[in-house]
C-alpha cells in the first residue's frame, strides 16, 4: 500500500542536478516533489496542482525567483516560498524576505538547516489554515468585513492607535482574523512602506527561536555556514507580528522583554549589539492571565505586550456579519472556482446564521467553498448545506454525530472505530464523485479543488473503488 505524502513542494531551479538532489532528498523526507526549470514552469505548476511549499532559485532565466515571488504574494498569498540563494547575493535575499518570502538558504546549503525550514514553513502554513483569507481589493473598512458594534469597536481602537509606536496584543479565538488587524495596524500607519514581518512562535522548534528572531553569525552552530539576519532586524523601521506569543518559552520571554524595553539585541554567537526601531504586534488564542497564573507566562512581558488590548470576538457573537461574509467568500470563490453561484436562499442562510461557528470565519469559508463547489444550480439552498449545518448540529436538530451514536446502538458488534471509517469513507467517496463530475474526469483539477495531491486522489480512488468506475 503507497504512503500519502506530508503534502507537495515545488523546487524551481534552472540546475538539473540541484533539482535532482533536493528531490531526492524531498522524497526521502516525505514529501511529493514537482519540479520546474524555471519561474514561468513553477508558475505553470502552482496553477496545476496544490502546492503547500515553494522553494525557488533566486537567478533563473526569464522569470526569475523575485518575480515569481511577486506573483505569489498577490495571487496565492498563503504558500510560502523559501528561496535559494548564493552567498554573493544575500542582501537581495533578504530584500526577498522584506518583500514576502517565507525564509532563505545559501548555497551551499546544510542539508538539516534546510529541512527545518521546510518543516516550520509548512507548519506555518497549516496554522495560517485557521485564520480567514481576504483579498486587500475586496475588504470592507480597514480592509476588514464586518459591521457589527463589536467590530465598530475594533476599528475605533485600529483608528486611534495605528499610527504609534505602541506594541498592541490581539486576542481571540482561532480564525478570528487576528493577522487581519495587524496588518490594517500596518498599512494605516507611518510604517507601511517598510516591512511587515510575520513570526508564527508556534511553527519554530524551541532550540531555533533564538536564531529566528535575533539572527545568527557564522559558526555560531552546527549548520550556520554563513551569518544571517533575524526577523527584528528584517521589520527595523517597520512592524513585526508575533502570532502564538503565549508558545514562547520562558527563557526566551526574557530575552524579547529586553528587546522590547531597549530595542537592541545581540545575535547569536555575536558580540555586536544591533538597535531597531520595530514596531511590535503580538497575538494569540489562548487565556494569557491564565497563563500568567500557571507560571507559563511572565507577567512583566504580558504588562509589556499588552500596552493596547484588542479583542476579535468570535463570529457567533457577530451573527450580523455572515451574510457580509457569505457575500464576499462567494464572489471570491465564483472567481476562483470558475463558478456562478447567485448567493444563498433565505432557508440555507438562516441556518448559517444559527450555527455557532467554533471554527469561526475559517470554518465559514470552508463550509461556502464546499457548497460553491458541489451547488448544481446558481442558488445554494438548504439541501446543499453540509449535514452538521442542515441537520442541526448545534441547535435542536438530530446531528451526523447523532445519527453515527444511533446506528452504533442499532448495529452492537459495530465499535465507534468502525463506524467513523465508514462514515469517513462515504464522505470522502461522495466529495471525490462530485469533485471528478465537476472536472469532468479531469483527476490534476479534481485534486485542486479538493486541496489534495494527484497522488493522495488516485490513492483514495483505487481504495474506494473509484478507478475502474
Amino acid at each position: 500500500m503507497s504512503t500519502i505524502p506530508k503534502g507537495q513542494i515545488l523546487v524551481a531551479d534552472d540546475e538539473p542536478n540541484l533539482r535532482r538532489v533536493l528531490r531526492a532528498q524531498l522524497e526521502r523526507d516525505g514529501w511529493e516533489v514537482h519540479t520546474a526549470e524555471d519561474g514561468e514552469a513553477a508558475w505553470q505548476t502552482l496553477q496545476e496542482h496544490h502546492v503547500d511549499v515553494v522553494i525557488s532559485d533566486l537567478r533563473m532565466p526569464g522569470l526569475d525567483g523575485m518575480a515569481l515571488l511577486e506573483r505569489m504574494v498577490r495571487e496565492h498569498p498563503s504558500v510560502p516560498l523559501i528561496m535559494i540563494t548564493a552567498h554573493g547575493t544575500v542582501d537581495t535575499a533578504v530584500e526577498a524576505l522584506k518583500l514576502g518570502a517565507f525564509d532563505y538558504v545559501t548555497k551551499p546549503f546544510d542539508r538539516d538547516e534546510l529541512k527545518h525550514v521546510i518543516d516550520k514553513a509548512a507548519r506555518t502554513r497549516e496554522l495560517r489554515a485557521d485564520e480567514p483569507s481576504v483579498d486587500p481589493e475586496e475588504r470592507g473598512r480597514y480592509q476588514i468585513i464586518g459591521d457589527s458594534p463589536s467590530m465598530h469597536e475594533v476599528y475605533s481602537i485600529i483608528e486611534r492607535v495605528a499610527d504609534t509606536p505602541s506594541t498592541v496584543l490581539i486576542t481571540g479565538e482561532s480564525g478570528t482574523g487576528k493577522e487581519l488587524i495587524a496588518e490594517a495596524l500596518h498599512e494605516n500607519s507611518k510604517r507601511k512602506p517598510k516591512p511587515f514581518i510575520r513570526v508564527n512562535c508556534a511553527a519554530i522548534p524551541t532550540e531555533l527561536l533564538e536564531s529566528e528572531l535575533f539572527g545568527y553569525e557564522k559558526g555560531a552552530f552546527t549548520g550556520a555556514v554563513t551569518s544571517k539576519p533575524g526577523r527584528f532586524e528584517l521589520a527595523d523601521q517597520g512592524t513585526l507580528f508575533l502570532d502564538e506569543i503565549a508558545e514562547i518559552p520562558p527563557n526566551m520571554q526574557v530575552k524579547l522583554l529586553r528587546v522590547l524595553q531597549e530595542q537592541s539585541f545581540e545575535r547569536v554567537g555575536g558580540v555586536k549589539t544591533t538597535e531597531v526601531d520595530v514596531r511590535v504586534v503580538a497575538a494569540t488564542n489562548r487565556d494569557l492571565a491564565a497563563a500568567i497564573e500557571e507560571g507559563t507566562f511572565r507577567e512583566d512581558l504580558y504588562y509589556r505586550l499588552n500596552v493596547v488590548h484588542v479583542h476579535l470576538p468570535p463570529l457567533r457573537e457577530r451573527r450580523k456579519d455572515i451574510p457580509l461574509l457569505v457575500d464576499h467568500f462567494v464572489a471570491k470563490l465564483n472567481k476562483r472556482l470558475g463558478r456562478t453561484i447567485e448567493g444563498f436562499s433565505p432557508a440555507a442562510l438562516a441556518k448559517l446564521e444559527a450555527h455557532q461557528w467554533r471554527g469561526n470565519i475559517r470554518e465559514l469559508e470552508n463550509v461556502i467553498e464546499r457548497c460553491v463547489l458541489f451547488t448544481d444550480g446558481p442558488v445554494v439552498k438548504e439541501s446543499h448545506l453540509p449535514p452538521e449545518l442542515r441537520d442541526g448540529a448545534d441547535g435542536e436538530g438530530r446531528s451526523s454525530a447523532a445519527a453515527m451514536l444511533e446506528e452504533a446502538q442499532t448495529s452492537p458488534a459495530a465499535g465507534l472505530k468502525d463506524i467513523v471509517k465508514e462514515a469517513t469513507a462515504r464522505l470522502e467517496r461522495e466529495m471525490i464523485v462530485r469533485a471528478l463530475k465537476q472536472t469532468e474526469g479531469n483527476v490534476t483539477h479534481a485534486a485542486r479543488l479538493l486541496k489534495i495531491s494527484r497522488k493522495s486522489l488516485q490513492t483514495k480512488m483505487k481504495e474506494l473503488g473509484l478507478r475502474d468506475e
